[in-house]
C-alpha cells in the first residue's frame, strides 16, 4: 500500500506538469485547429530562462530568499516564453493559416527543432544543474509511509490554482466568451466586434505562460534541464490532450493527469505485471498502449472534442 499511494503522489506530480502543457495544445488546437509542435520547446526555454536569472542571482552573491529567486525567475521566463510564442504565431503559422493543414504542420515541427538548436547554441548542450531554490524537505503522508516534498507540494497547488483560474478566465470573463466566439467562427466573431488575429495570439501567450511554468516545474522537481528536455514532456502533453479530447479544456487536464498516473503506476509495477520481461524503462511504450487502446473505442477522447464550446 505504501508503494501504491508512493507511486499515486509522483503520478499526480507528473500529470500535473503535463496537463499545464497540454491546455496550451488545446487552447490552439480549439480555435485554429493547429497543432504546435514547438510546444514542448517553450517549455525548455522556460527552464532555461528560469536558471540563467536564479544563476545570475547567486553568481551575484544575492542574500534573497530562494523562494524569491525562485518567482522572479519564473515572471522572466513567462515573460520571456510569451514573447516567443507570440513571435512564432506571427512569423510562422499566421501566413499559413489558410495554407493546406500539411504546411502549418511542417512548419510547427520545423520551430521545433530551430528552438532545440539556437537553446543548443545559447545555453551550450551539456546537462545543467537546477539550483536548490527550496528548502530539501520532505513530509511522511504516515509513520515509515509514502513521502511528499516540498517542491512537490508546491506542484500540486500552483498547478490546481492555474487551471483554477485558466477555468474562470475562458468560463467567466469578456476574453473567455471572445475565445469561445473565435472558435465556433472566426469571420461571424469578427462581425461581431472581435479580433480574432487578437484572440489567437492572446491564446498563444497564455499558452506560452502554462508552458513556462510547467518547465520551471519540471527543473524543479528533476533537478537538470538542457536543450533538448523539451521533446518528450511535449510529445507527452500532446498525447494527454489527445487522450481527454482534444479542444476540451478539461479534458487535457483529466488526461494529463491520467497520463501521469498511468506512467507512474506503471513503472512501480510493470515488472511485476509481466514477470520481469519488462521494466520501467518501458513505461512510455506501456503509457502509449493504454492511448490507443482508448482511441480505439473512443476517438473522441474520455471528455469528447468540443466544437461550439472548445476554447
Amino acid at each position: 500500500m505504501d508503494t501504491f499511494v508512493q507511486q499515486i503522489i509522483n503520478g499526480l506530480v507528473l500529470g500535473s506538469m503535463y496537463a499545464l502543457v497540454a491546455l496550451g495544445y488545446t487552447m490552439v488546437y480549439g480555435i485554429i485547429s493547429l497543432i504546435n509542435f514547438a510546444h514542448g520547446e517553450v517549455l525548455m526555454v522556460g527552464a532555461m530562462v528560469s536558471w540563467s536569472v536564479a544563476i545570475a542571482f547567486q553568481e551575484a552573491g544575492s542574500t534573497l530568499p530562494g523562494w524569491l529567486i525562485m518567482f522572479i525567475s519564473a515572471i522572466a521566463a513567462i515573460i520571456v516564453c510569451s514573447l516567443l510564442n507570440y513571435a512564432v504565431e506571427k512569423i510562422a503559422y499566421r501566413p499559413l493559416r489558410n495554407a493546406p493543414r500539411l504546411a502549418p504542420l511542417i512548419t510547427a515541427m520545423g520551430m521545433s527543432l530551430l528552438l532545440q538548436t539556437l537553446a543548443m547554441i545559447i545555453w551550450k548542450p551539456n546537462p545543467k544543474p537546477y539550483p536548490q531554490l527550496l528548502p530539501v524537505e520532505v513530509y511522511n503522508l504516515w509513520e515509515d509511509g509514502p513521502v511528499i516534498t516540498l517542491t512537490q507540494i508546491l506542484i500540486l497547488v500552483i498547478t490546481a490554482v492555474v487551471l483554477t483560474g485558466l477555468l474562470w478566465l475562458v468560463n467567466k470573463t469578456k476574453l473567455g466568451r471572445a475565445m469561445r466566439a473565435t472558435a465556433e467562427n472566426p469571420r461571424v466573431a469578427g462581425l461581431m466586434g472581435v479580433r480574432p488575429d487578437h484572440i489567437i495570439s492572446t491564446t498563444f501567450v497564455i499558452g506560452a505562460a502554462l508552458a513556462a511554468i510547467a518547465g520551471i516545474m519540471w527543473a524543479a522537481n528533476y533537478g537538470t534541464l538542457q536543450h533538448s528536455m523539451g521533446f518528450m514532456p511535449g510529445l507527452k502533453a500532446f498525447t494527454a490532450a489527445v487522450f481527454g479530447g482534444i479542444g476540451n479544456l478539461t479534458g487535457a487536464m483529466v488526461g494529463g493527469v491520467l497520463l501521469g498516473l498511468i506512467e507512474a503506476i506503471g513503472a512501480g509495477y510493470l515488472g511485476d505485471l509481466t514477470g520481469g520481461i519488462f521494466g520501467s524503462q518501458y513505461v512510455e511504450i506501456f503509457a502509449f498502449l493504454v492511448l490507443i487502446l482508448v482511441l480505439t473505442m473512443r476517438p473522441s477522447g474520455l471528455m469528447g472534442e468540443r466544437v461550439a464550446d472548445r476554447a
